[in-house]
């Protein structure tokens, strides 16, 4: 699987990314050997990039994503993991987590943007998945902490960048507006983009997107389905779309470009993994894997040959907007290593 470097550093990611949300048990429970299988299909595909946090699972996706890559060569995989949400002892469980995973609730989130935060957010990463380094580090969700996440704790992750600790540094958010202040106010990286940039939504390019371009900065594009509406070759009625009921004209924009994909010999949801790639900031997509059987699905997808002349038409149309592609003729094959 083909490689982009991250600008300005010494990672390069696999274009397609393993997200481990999921094996925390997003939603519902996962075996840990479905969970481990996941992990390993992934690999037999050619998947090295790795995203996992704290928030997932209280925990649970960084240990069992640190279990499952434990033997693997080190030298050959990448893992992000994110600051910012602290996990402490829960004064009053009441069984399970109310965060949507479906695990015990003896521990809670605290948020904590601050230096001393963000080097024991990281320690405790590093206990639980049990490597001996964090490639990768974002701020998670900072929306209501702009100013200690600008002005502690990025500083704090841009020291141990420059020391070697890390590789990359960046924040992962589902706006796209203060992902863009990051990227020109402050020393990341990389910025992971969540659902902002899809078939259904393009108003990234309203400001992520053009920052990364001018300052020659990566963006991981995450959330490419848009909660689910754009995962079938044919949306339905009571589908999800930013984690809600997606309106009817939603639904009917799908289908819309659903059929022009079939015209062109392709489905929704390959398009919609494709799509990203054509502005030449998005280095990688990551996507939610909870089984092995999801990993083929979605590796097979992203091979899945997309005309360009699909992009063309969908904006003749309107039903993307006409400044996708502007002045980028590269499409899926730039930048790549």
């Amino acid at each position: 699987m083909q490689q982009r470097k991250i600008h300005h550093t010494s990672v390069s990611l696999t274009e397609l990314g393993f997200g481990a949300s999921v094996i925390g048990n997003l939603y519902r429970v996962t075996p840990v050997d479905d969970a481990t299988a996941a992990v390993d299909a992934a690999w037999d595909a050619g998947i090295r990039y790795f995203d996992t946090a704290p928030h997932y699972g209280l925990g649970l996706s960084e240990r069992r994503l640190g279990a499952a890559l434990r033997d693997r060569p080190r030298a050959e995989y990448v893992v992000s993991s994110k600051v910012g949400r602290l996990l402490v002892p829960n004064e009053h469980p009441n069984g399970v987590d109310t965060e949507g995973f479906v695990v015990r609730d003896d521990l809670r989130r605290q948020w904590d943007f601050s230096r001393d935060g963000v080097l024991r957010s990281l320690e405790e990463t590093l206990e639980r998945t049990g490597l001996d380094r964090i490639d990768v580090v974002y701020l998670h969700d900072p929306d209501e902490h702009w100013r200690q996440a600008a002005e502690e704790a990025m500083p704090a992750l841009a020291e141990l960048r420059d020391q070697g600790v890390i590789g990359a540094i960046g924040a992962g958010m589902n706006q796209s507006a203060m992902l863009a202040r990051f990227l020109r106010e402050t020393a990341a990286d990389i910025v992971m983009l969540a659902g902002r940039y899809t078939l259904l939504d393009q108003s990234a390019l309203d400001d992520v997107l053009p920052a990364a371009r001018e300052l020659g900065k990566s963006v991981v594009a995450v959330g490419v389905f848009n909660s689910g509406l754009l995962s079938r070759d044919r949306p339905a009625e009571g589908m999800k779309y930013d984690y809600q009921d997606a309106p009817p004209e939603l639904i009917a924009r799908a289908r819309a470009i659903a059929d022009v994909c079939e015209a062109y010999g392709t489905t929704l949801p390959a398009a919609a993994i494709a799509f990203p790639y054509t502005h030449p900031s998005i280095i990688n997509v990551t996507l939610g894997m909870r089984t092995s059987e999801q990993v083929v699905r979605n590796v097979e997808l992203k091979d899945q040959r997309v005309p360009d002349g699909l992009w063309k038409d969908l904006r003749a149309q309107g039903l993307i907007r006409s400044d996708v592609l502007a002045g980028h003729a590269g499409g899926r094959d730039a930048g790549c290593l």
